[in-house]
C-alpha cells in the first residue's frame, strides 16, 4: 500500500494542473466522453463514502476534494461548451443523454431538464450550504467547553495525557473540519449557478451560431439539435453535481453515531414492528375507501409482512440473548475469581428485616443512608481513624422490625425498632407513665417505652427524651463502632494513616518504619488506644513517642503506657470535668500485690492472680461505683503506671466502659477527687 501512495502527493498535483489545463486547451469529443464517464463515476463513489463512513471526521479530505470535483466539472462544461457552439457535436455521451432525456418531445424534455436544475439548486444546494454554516457556528461555540471537560477529565484522573491530547486535537480536527464545509458549500451554490449560466449560453448561442452560419436546417431544426445537446451536456454535468450536494448534505448532517448511514436508517426506521403494521392497516384502510386498491393493498401486504418479519425475529433474537446471557453467567460463575467475592468478609454490617426497609429509601423519606455518613464523619474526629464503608442488608430471616449489626461477619448486635413510632427514655426527672411499648434503649441499655407520634409533645413535655427509630439505630451503631473499632481497623488503614503523615513529616515515618517498628507493632499499639477508646488523632505524638522507645523496647503493651503520658493531655480533656476527676482508687497493698503478681516472658508479660482475689476486686470496684450513681459523677479508676494495663484486664469483662487511667496520664492541674479504694482483706 505504501508503494502505492509513494508518489500520491505528485499524481494528485499533476491531476489537478490536467484539470485546469482542460479549460484552456480543446478535448476531442472521444476524450471528452472518457472525462465525463470518469466524473460521474467519481460522483458516484464520493456519495456512496459519504454513506459508509461512521463519522463526518472519517471523510475529512471531502471539502477538498469537494473543491477538485467542482474545478473538474467546470472544466468539463467548459470543453463540452466549446465543441457544442462549434463543431455542434460534443460526444456520444451527451448526445445520448439528450437523446435518453428528450425522447422526441423536446418541449417535455427540456421541462424535466429545468426540474432537475431546481431541485439541485434550490432545495439540495442551499439546504446543505445551511446545514454546513450552522453546523460550523455551533461546533465552534462549543470548543470551549469540550475543552474545559476535557482538562476536568485530566485533572480528575479519569483519562491520562495522552487520551486528553487525542481528544483535543479530535476537536480541533472536527472545528476545523466544519469551518472548512462551511467555505466549500459556497463551491456547491456557485457550481449551481454556473450550469444554470451555461446551459442558457448553450442554447442562445448555439442557435445564433446554427442561424449565422447557415447549416442547412431551418430554425426549428437548430433549436432542437442544440437543445439536444445542451440538454444532454446539463444532464452529464447536473447529474455528478445532484450527487456531490447530496454527499455534502449528508456528510455534514451526520449525528454522532458507531455505525454506517444505511445501518442507522434500517436499525432506527425498523427497530419497532408494531409501526410497520400500522402503517400497513392504514395503506390498506385507504384502499378500501376507495383510493386506487391496488398499489394500497400491495404496500400493505409489503409493509404487513415486514413488521411480522421483524418482530419474529426479534423473538428469536431475544430468546437467543437471554440464553447466551445465562451460558455467560453459567462460564462466569464456574471461574474461580468469581467464586472468591463469597469468601470475602465485610468489616462492618446493618442487616435489617423487611419492615424496616423504608428507614434506609431516600423516595420513602428514609434518612439512615445520610446518617451513616455522618456517623462516619463523627468517629473520625473523634477518635481519628476512618471507618469502612458499612453494608446495608436486608434479611427476610430476621424479624420485620429486627436489625443486626456484624462485625467481620459475625452479629455483635442485636433489637428491635417500630417505625412511624418514637422511643422515649426518662433521664431521671420525669415522673409521669407514659402508656406504650415497654423495652430497653439498645445502645446503652437504659428503660424506655415506644409510643406512638400523638404522645410525642406529651412525653417531651413531661420530661422525656424522645428520639425517632432512625436515631435509635444510628445510635446503637454509634456505640458498637466504638466499642469494636480496635477490631475493625486493619493494616491497610493505618497505612493510609501513615501516609497522611509521611506527606508533612517524612523524617519521622522513615526513622520509625520499618528501621525500629512493623506496620503490624504500629497497628498494634493503635488497637490498645482505641480499645480503650483514646483517640489517635494526634498521629505525630503518637509516632514520635514510638520512636523514642521502640529503639530500646519491644514489648507493644509497654509501647502503649508510654504513648497513652504522651496523650495526658487528650486524656485528661477526654474524662476530667472542669479539671476534676472523680475516681476510684486502689489501696497500696494491692497495688504492690497486683505488681509482684505480674510474669515476664521473651513474649511479654501477664498477671497472674488468683480468681479468689480477682473476684474480690471486682466485688469492690462494684461496691465503689454505687457511690457514683448518686453524685451522678462520670466514675474513673486510677492507679499507677506500672499496674494500669493489668488492671484493666481485671475490670474490662465486667466494667468496660469504666476506664482504667494512671497517674502519669493526667496533667499536673488536674484534680482528684477519690470517692472509693479498693481493698482486699
Amino acid at each position: 500500500m505504501s508503494g502505492r501512495l509513494k508518489y500520491g502527493d505528485i499524481t494528485v498535483s499533476v491531476i489537478i494542473l490536467v484539470v485546469v489545463m482542460m479549460i484552456i486547451i480543446p478535448l476531442p469529443p472521444h476524450v471528452l466522453d472518457v472525462m465525463i464517464t470518469l466524473n460521474i463515476s467519481i460522483s458516484i463513489m464520493v456519495l456512496l463514502t459519504t454513506m459508509f463512513i461512521n463519522k463526518s471526521l472519517d471523510f475529512s479530505i471531502f471539502p477538498s476534494l469537494l473543491l477538485i470535483t467542482t474545478l473538474f466539472r467546470l472544466a468539463l462544461n467548459i470543453s463540452s461548451t466549446r465543441l457544442i457552439l462549434k463543431d455542434g457535436y460534443a460526444g456520444d455521451v451527451i448526445q445520448a443523454f439528450g437523446n435518453f432525456v428528450i425522447g422526441g418531445n423536446l418541449v417535455v424534455g427540456l421541462i424535466v431538464f429545468l426540474i432537475i436544475i431546481v431541485v439541485q439548486f434550490i432545495v439540495i444546494t442551499r439546504g446543505a450550504e445551511r446545514v454546513a454554516e450552522v453546523a460550523a457556528r455551533f461546533t465552534l461555540d462549543a470548543m470551549p467547553g469540550k475543552q474545559m471537560a476535557i482538562d476536568a477529565d485530566l485533572n480528575t484522573g479519569i483519562i491520562n495525557e495522552a487520551e486528553a491530547r487525542r481528544r483535543r486535537q479530535e476537536i480541533q480536527r472536527e472545528a476545523d473540519f466544519y469551518g472548512a464545509m462551511d467555505g466549500a458549500s459556497k463551491f456547491v451554490k456557485g457550481d449551481a449557478i454556473a450550469s444554470i449560466i451555461i446551459t442558457l449560453i448553450n442554447i442562445i448561442g448555439g442557435i445564433v451560431i446554427g442561424l449565422v452560419f447557415n447549416t442547412g436546417m431551418d430554425i426549428m431544426g437548430v433549436f432542437q439539435k442544440y437543445t439536444l445537446l445542451t440538454v444532454g451536456d446539463g444532464l452529464v454535468s447536473q447529474i455528478p453535481a445532484l450527487l456531490i450536494s447530496t454527499a455534502t448534505g449528508i456528510i455534514v448532517t451526520r449525528a454522532a453515531s458507531d455505525s454506517n448511514l444505511g445501518n442507522d436508517i434500517l436499525k432506527q426506521l425498523l427497530v419497532q414492528p408494531k409501526i410497520l403494521m400500522i402503517a400497513a392497516v392504514l395503506l390498506a384502510f385507504m384502499g378500501l375507501i376507495g383510493l386506487p386498491k391496488l398499489p394500497n393493498f400491495i404496500m400493505a401486504g409489503i409493509f404487513g409482512y415486514l413488521g411480522y418479519t421483524l418482530q419474529q425475529s426479534y423473538k428469536v433474537n431475544e430468546a437467543k440473548e437471554v440464553e447466551a446471557k445465562s451460558v455467560k453467567e453459567a462460564e462466569e460463575m464456574r471461574k474461580i475469581e468469581n467464586v472468591l467475592p463469597l469468601v470475602k468478609v465485610d468489616p462492618i454490617e446493618l442487616e435489617f428485616g423487611y419492615g424496616l426497609i423504608p428507614l434506609t429509601d431516600v423516595k420513602q423519606g428514609g434518612d439512615l443512608l445520610d446518617r451513616i455518613v455522618m456517623i462516619r464523619r463523627q468517629l473520625a474526629l473523634e477518635l481519628g481513624v476512618v471507618i469502612p464503608m458499612i453494608r446495608l442488608r436486608d434479611n427476610i430471616q430476621l424479624g420485620s422490625n429486627e436489625y443486626t449489626i456484624k462485625i467481620r461477619g459475625n452479629v455483635v448486635a442485636r433489637a428491635e425498632v417500630i417505625p412511624n413510632n418514637y422511643l422515649a427514655m426518662n433521664p431521671g426527672g420525669a415522673t409521669e407513665e407514659l402508656v406504650g411499648i415497654k423495652t430497653k434503649e439498645p445502645a446503652f441499655g437504659l428503660p424506655a417505652v415506644w409510643i406512638s407520634e400523638s404522645q410525642r409533645e406529651k412525653a417531651e413535655m413531661a420530661g422525656y427524651t424522645v428520639v425517632d427509630a432512625t436515631s435509635v439505630i444510628a445510635t446503637h451503631l454509634t456505640e458498637v463502632l466504638k466499642r469494636h473499632i480496635h477490631e475493625i481497623i486493619t493494616r491497610q488503614d493505618v497505612q493510609q494513616l501513615i501516609d497522611n503523615i509521611k506527606s508533612e513529616d517524612e523524617a519521622l515515618v522513615n526513622d520509625l518504619i520499618p528501621k525500629n517498628m512493623s506496620l503490624g507493632d504500629v497497628q498494634k499499639v493503635l488497637c490498645n488506644l482505641l480499645r480503650e477508646r483514646i483517640p489517635v488523632r494526634d498521629m505525630v505524638t503518637i509516632l514520635e513517642t514510638l520512636a523514642d522507645y521502640s529503639p530500646h523496647v519491644k514489648d507493644v503493651n509497654v509501647l502503649t503506657e508510654y504513648v497513652r503520658q504522651s496523650l495526658r493531655r487528650t486524656i485528661s480533656n477526654l474524662f476530667a470535668v472542669n479539671n476534676k476527676i472523680h475516681a476510684i482508687t486502689l489501696d497500696p497493698q494491692l497495688e504492690n500485690l497486683i505488681s509482684d503478681s505480674v510474669k515476664k516472658t521473651e513474649l511479654g508479660s501477664y498477671l497472674s492472680l488468683d480468681p479468689r482475689t480477682i473476684n474480690a476486686i471486682v466485688n469492690s470496684i462494684a461496691e465503689g461505683l454505687k457511690k457514683f450513681v448518686f453524685s451522678e459523677q462520670q466514675p474513673v479508676i486510677l492507679t499507677s503506671p506500672a499496674i494500669r494495663p493489668y488492671v484493666r484486664q481485671i475490670t474490662e469483662h465486667v466494667f468496660r466502659d469504666i476506664p482504667v487511667l494512671s497517674y502519669n496520664e493526667l496533667l499536673p492541674e488536674i484534680t482528684v477527687d477519690v470517692l472509693w479504694k479498693v481493698t482486699v482483706s
